[in-house]
């Protein structure tokens, strides 16, 4: 799955669910941050490195991770993820099982931006400018689900442009976590 401009669709359910297990949450989460090896993420989220290792593997089965072959050395062996503009189909056409996998998925993210939000907390008053990074917006937007694409449409191209991946750079660059949540009003 390389990175295109063209969003990829999850229809796999297989995929789904390997996306849906927690621990892989949490490599998804080291690899933000790079490259990474079983041992260094064994030791990194205290799993096995022959856990890390077969979950690796599996995510990289399914498209998700790629070796790194210029950082392997013997039997070290180091992954990427690999970007892309995946989604989910919509809800109406998602099939139980799909429906399943894609709210554990959901679940699995709204837990990990209130961790995230925690550490912020705790660490904010030590970040200097870079704290300033933080705001908060809420919004209501009235739309038919024609006018919500085109709006989540301009929202994938903003964060692309900004560039969604890459590392920190000496420019004072620093990776932002950007989170957008959306649903319609109930009565």
């Amino acid at each position: 799955m390389a990175d295109s401009t063209e969003p990829e669709f999850l229809t796999d359910v297989a995929a789904l669910r390997l996306l849906a297990h927690p621990l892989r949450r949490r490599i998804e989460e080291q690899l933000r941050a790079g490259p990474v090896n079983a041992t260094s993420l064994a030791q990194a989220l205290g799993e096995s490195t022959g856990a890390t290792s077969y979950h690796l593997r599996q995510l990289a089965r399914h498209g998700f991770v790629e070796e790194a072959a210029e950082l392997s050395t013997g039997k070290q062996r180091w992954w990427r993820a690999v970007p892309g503009d995946r989604r989910l189909p919509r809800y109406s056409s998602q099939t139980e099982e799909m429906r399943a996998a894609s709210a554990e998925i959901a679940r699995q993210h709204l837990a990990e931006l209130v961790e995230l939000y925690q550490s912020f907390e705790r660490h904010a008053g030590e970040m200097g400018a870079q704290a300033d990074l933080f705001t908060y917006s809420r919004a209501t937007i009235r739309v038919d689900s024609a006018r919500f694409e085109e709006f989540f449409e301009e929202y994938i191209a903003l964060v692309k442009r900004y560039g969604a991946s890459g590392a920190d750079t000496e420019d004072g660059r620093k990776a932002v976590l950007l989170r957008m949540f959306s649903f319609p009003e109930t009565p």
